[in-house]
């Protein structure tokens, strides 16, 4: 068990750069997570597996930005997953010809396309609650989505977003109201339109 551990610590982001071995060690130990992480956010297998890629290359250049005592290895590759797919969201927007998004991607094979399909149906449910927050201010969507999506806690979505634990607590229950009263709105607005349609004899 021990000499598991030390393995682990000596196979951390800083350490993995600069040894292949111990780099992929550290990409099959968080590859999962991170493709469920970016499958919550697109529904195209071709972008995510390029994003889960860039995220693992981002890792290459942001490698020394990681502090053990901030959080986990996860919470921290969140941090940088969500620069990658935000970086991601920014190009499309400004992108006018779809082919653009063709040129240079890898060719996946029918079993990796498979597979990607599988995670993201796996995640559908993720992407319509990322939908629900859509209308928060992008601080405290950007808490909620990372404790309620990607289940991190409170010190490690902090951690992953560069704020204090107190802000990330704040904003966290900013949004945990205003998603009660959005949906307190909404169940009162269909319990209107049910007592319509009995009026009308419809129901």
């Amino acid at each position: 068990m021990f000499v598991e551990d030390a393995e682990r610590l000596r196979s951390g982001p800083a350490a993995a750069v600069g040894d292949p071995r111990l780099f992929e060690q550290f990409y099959r130990r968080h590859v999962d997570a991170v493709l469920r992480f970016v499958a919550c956010r697109v529904d195209d297998p071709h972008t995510a597996a390029d994003l889960t890629a860039e995220i693992f290359l981002a890792v290459l250049d942001s490698a020394p930005t990681y502090r053990p005592h901030l959080g986990s290895e996860t919470a921290w590759l969140y941090g940088i997953a969500r620069n990658v797919v935000s970086s991601e969201r920014r190009r499309v927007a400004r992108e006018t010809e779809r082919d653009l998004r063709i040129s240079g991607r890898r060719l996946l094979e029918p079993d990796d396309i498979a597979r990607i399909e599988d995670k993201l149906d796996a995640e559908s449910p993720g992407r319509r609650v990322l939908a629900a927050l859509a209308r928060l201010p992008e601080g405290e969507r950007a808490v909620m989505e990372l404790i309620a999506v990607d289940q991190l806690t409170v010190t490690e979505a902090a951690a992953a977003l560069g704020i204090r634990q107190v802000t990330a607590r704040v904003r966290l229950h900013r949004a945990r109201k205003a998603l009660r009263e959005e949906t307190e709105c909404r169940t009162a607005q269909a319990a209107e339109v049910s007592l319509v349609y009995v009026a009308r004899g419809e129901a």
